[in-house]
């Protein structure tokens, strides 16, 4: 959360720092910033809350803005509400020292208390502030540079940071760090960018340099000294952006989120570029390849992920058990940690996340690798940080995903897990060739289903219509099903916040059915599968009970479509595969209901993309 973007080098500061908050604004919005430095003003800050629009509104006039180093920031708020004064970036208590965060500082309010006995006065709520007031102290009282004094000062804060420092008395350096908390460096011809991940970088260089936790940049116009928090030396690795700026752009969509649900038929395919072979019956991960030894003898299987990636593991779950016979237990990432699980150095853990920054997420893994077991991790972005913390993984490659609410990121980790799954049945025997040359082949149309599925967008619409203003909404699913309830719930209530519960559909006599009357619509996924016949029974339950039945239903069916009040048909595929087709009706239906709404489809209240702190 919270978007960062410095720069510093030969370029007028200001337009590249904005441009980069409006890209990282999918990180948050409630307030933005920027600090410009230069020789002859010193450090300009203007900051706004609201939107980056209104920090240029703000901004627009200014007298001075030529400066070529400077820091800005988009906020999602932790320690202190959205406002101006809690707005970054935030000022030492000399007015020299300038900082931007993402994080939070765990101890600052024993920082603070100290601080204040000194005589610090604070003007904002923020921990950020806090920081960079404890900076400053240490470099007054110790005489020591503002290089060490940071150094001093990360090495007794607790908690997680990305953070990038102006200094007024040397406009020529900025010093980044981070633990916890992505931190990436483009590397140009007599330049540097800084930012919270690559997207404000990408329209500059395509060299970048990935900062590992407990590391400090020390950067100028034409030079980078890369240390850890222990003062060592690092040699920083640059490599090459995968991404490309057209990427970043809307390509004729009104809102990022619908180009993302298009996105899926090409995305699900990138996914299985080069590793399925169907005439083969062959599925090849080289990313966990070295370990397909260990996948013969393992115990266990252990997902843990949050939100979407969540969902996701419940899928892959079913998928895993059915075809390779290992058992799996799917965690929240977030409860995960706080007990004390039983873990071997039998088990397999796969961590998912789509940005692979996921605080919460990557305390789990912390956990398990310290109990012996075996992390792989599937995630969206090369070089963040869950990708170096496991042993092994797998990448999506589905492509920067800007909306908030994830939607190819969902069918991308699906489509990695039934991979996986397959995969470890491949090693451990539990899967015939035959029966691989059938699956595979299948897998390998879903792209070109995906996309006959889409053609209900304008049906989806007249629905959406109807149930734009309802209060509440069950989705119901049974087997690998009900997760895509859940997806579907989710989506519907984070953009439209219309309140959206997914059930097994076998629940729904247990508690939720209390709920259901002549205002309830109710969303079934009711393809024709095992688990069929009893969702016909459960849809009965709700007609008997005057609510409205949504039902996405295999194509050619002809009982269910007599029952439902709106049917939306999705092609015939294999069991396994339904999740991956039956999920793109619902984020169609979400989106188009938020859009009724006049809700912010790319930017939902409360929300960011990348959840970077616990």
């Amino acid at each position: 959360m919270c978007g960062i973007v410095g720069y510093i080098g030969y370029r007028e500061a200001y337009p590249i720092i904005i441009k980069g908050l409006h890209r990282l604004e999918y990180r948050g919005y409630d307030s933005a910033g920027v600090a410009l430095n230069d020789d002859e003003h010193g450090l300009q800050v203007f900051k706004k809350a609201g939107k980056v629009s209104d920090l240029e509104d703000h901004v627009n006039g200014a007298e001075y803005l030529k400066s070529t180093s400077g820091i800005g920031h988009t906020r999602w708020a932790t320690h202190g509400e959205p406002s101006d004064r809690n707005s970054h970036p935030h000022l030492s208590g000399n007015g020299k020292l300038s900082i931007i965060h993402n994080g939070i500082i765990e101890n600052y309010a024993s920082i603070k208390e100290t601080l204040l006995a000194k005589g610090h006065v604070f003007k904002s709520d923020t921990d950020t502030e806090v920081l960079i007031h404890f900076i400053e102290d240490i470099q007054r009282n110790t005489g020591k540079s503002l290089q060490e004094a940071v150094r001093l000062a990360l090495n007794r804060v607790v908690g997680a940071y990305a953070i990038v420092i102006a200094n007024a008395d040397q406009p020529d350096e900025l010093i980044a760090a981070r633990k916890g908390s992505p931190m990436v460096i483009g590397v140009g011809e007599g330049e540097y960018f800084i930012a919270s991940d690559a997207t404000p970088i990408v329209e500059y260089t395509q060299n970048v340099i990935y900062l590992n936790d407990n590391e400090i940049a020390y950067i100028k116009r034409d030079d980078l000294l890369v240390k850890n928090i222990d003062n060592t030396i690092q040699e920083p690795y640059i490599q090459e952006l995968e991404l490309k700026l057209e990427m970043l752009e809307k390509g004729g969509y009104d809102h990022f989120m619908m180009k993302e649900i298009y996105e899926q038929p090409r995305s699900i395919r990138d996914c299985m570029r080069g590793r399925i072979y169907p005439q083969k019956g062959l599925v090849q991960l080289g990313g966990i390849k070295d370990y397909a030894d260990k996948l013969k003898n393992i115990d266990r299987i252990i997902i843990v992920a949050c939100g979407t990636s969540w969902h996701a593991g419940l899928v892959g779950e079913y998928l895993i058990e059915e075809y390779a016979r290992v058992p799996v237990e799917v965690e929240y990432a977030s409860e995960f940690r706080y007990r004390n699980p039983i873990i071997t150095d039998k088990d397999l853990v796969i961590a998912i996340s789509q940005s692979g920054e996921t605080a919460d997420t990557m305390a789990a893994i912390e956990l398990a690798k310290e109990r012996g077991a075996t992390i792989f991790g599937i995630c969206n972005v090369v070089g963040a940080s869950i990708p170096r913390l496991t042993h092994a993984g797998v990448y999506t490659h589905a492509g920067p995903e800007i909306g908030v609410a994830s939607t190819k990121a969902f069918t991308a980790q699906v489509t990695i897990l039934t991979l996986i799954a397959f995969y470890v049945a491949q090693q451990r025997g539990t899967i015939t060739e035959a029966k691989l040359v059938e699956y595979l082949t299948e897998l390998d149309s879903i792209p070109a289903l995906v996309e006959q599925t889409l053609k209900a967008n304008e049906q989806i619409k007249i629905i959406a219509e109807r149930f734009k203003d309802s209060a509440n909404c069950l989705f119901l699913g049974r087997g690998s099903s009900f997760p895509v309830a859940l997806e579907g719930a989710l989506k519907l209530k984070e953009i439209s916040y219309i309140h959206a519960e997914g059930y097994p559909a076998a629940e729904m006599k247990h508690g939720p059915i209390a709920l259901i009357d002549a205002d309830m619509p109710v969303v079934f996924i009711a393809t024709q599968n095992s688990s069929y016949e009893k969702v016909i029974s459960n849809i009965q339950e709700v007609k008997a009970r005057g609510g409205h039945v949504i039902a996405i239903v295999s194509e050619g069916d002809t009982t269910v479509k007599d029952m439902a009040e709106y049917v939306v048909e999705i092609p015939q595929t294999a069991e396994a595969f339904v999740p991956l087709l039956a999920t793109i009706p619902l984020q169609l239906l979400a989106y188009h209901i938020a859009v009724m709404r006049g809700c912010n489809v790319d930017q939902p209240r409360n929300l960011a993309k990348s959840v970077t702190v616990e």
